[in-house]
């Protein structure tokens, strides 16, 4: 069943021009569906060229197809940058590009949200379901710092939290190259003050982001995404911890790099 949302057909030409296996009825093997996705992209577009007024730096090097992990910063409260950045693949990349993402897992009971985000190409951030989708050669996207990333508050903004280690075992495991990415904007589309732990108890979430303006919603705001150069990194992700912990720092400094290269550009008006 589709949400009410409205679809607009070049998106949806789009949704169907990526090299996603669709069957004739718009389904995909994972039970993904053209049209939901189409819904969805119709929204987070308008957001994309209306409201965050988003920048792509060097798309360009991201792949059109294979396997490959997309790598970046989380940064502003909620989880726009993912929306901006998948939404960014199948806007602007030639040809366009589906990236699916990792759902936290308390949303994965949201009346309504929950179905949604299963039909358009968003599964619960565990291992075996990234393995599925980098075997099918899909782009996986993928926020190491996870909810430590969301809640940083303002006075941290573009700084990197800790790194999760086991997207670089993934990656390693399953000979997937990673895309690093930097996204700068949304801290300051939303600025969280701090935190409110009541309202997190009470919705079951791992924080609730408290604003100068009260209500945890993002500002209108100009928004960049600075792409990398691709990363490959040999072993098979059984490596020693140290081994591991050093790719994850040379991911961490290009990231780092992004974001200062995105600031630059932003600042000089590139």
């Amino acid at each position: 069943m589709e949400l009410p949302l409205p679809i607009d057909e070049e998106i949806l030409e789009r949704v169907k021009a990526t090299d996603v296996p669709w069957n004739r009825y718009g389904l995909d093997p994972f039970g993904f569906d053209q049209r939901v996705l189409a819904q969805g992209l119709t929204l987070s577009a308008w957001f994309y060229r209306h409201y965050f007024n988003v920048t792509v730096y060097d798309i360009d090097k991201v792949p059109v197809s294979g396997r490959i992990m997309l790598v970046g910063n989380h940064t502003g409260g909620l989880p726009v940058d993912g929306m901006m950045v998948g939404t960014s693949l199948i806007l602007e990349r030639e040809p366009p590009r589906l990236a699916h993402a990792m759902v936290e897992r308390f949303l994965q009971d949201v009346p309504f949200i929950t179905p949604f985000f299963r039909r358009s190409g968003q599964l619960m951030g565990l291992p075996e379901h990234a393995v599925r989708l980098l075997e099918a050669e899909r782009a996986l996207m993928v926020f190491p710092e996870g909810a430590r990333g969301t809640g940083k508050l303002y006075r941290q903004k573009y700084e990197l939290v800790r790194f999760g280690t086991g997207f670089m075992r993934l990656a390693m495991e399953t000979g997937t190259p990673i895309v690093p990415f930097g996204f700068l904007g949304g801290v300051e589309a939303l600025p969280v003050m701090h935190h409110s732990k009541l309202m997190a108890r009470l919705i079951g979430a791992p924080y609730f982001p408290v604003t100068p303006y009260i209500v945890p919603l993002p500002r209108p705001f100009p928004c960049h995404i600075q792409y990398g150069d691709l990363m490959r990194f040999e072993g098979d992700g059984t490596e020693p911890d140290e081994v591991i912990v050093r790719n994850v720092e040379a991911v961490k400094d290009s990231i780092r790099g992004l974001i200062d290269e995105g600031l630059r550009k932003r600042r000089g008006g590139a």
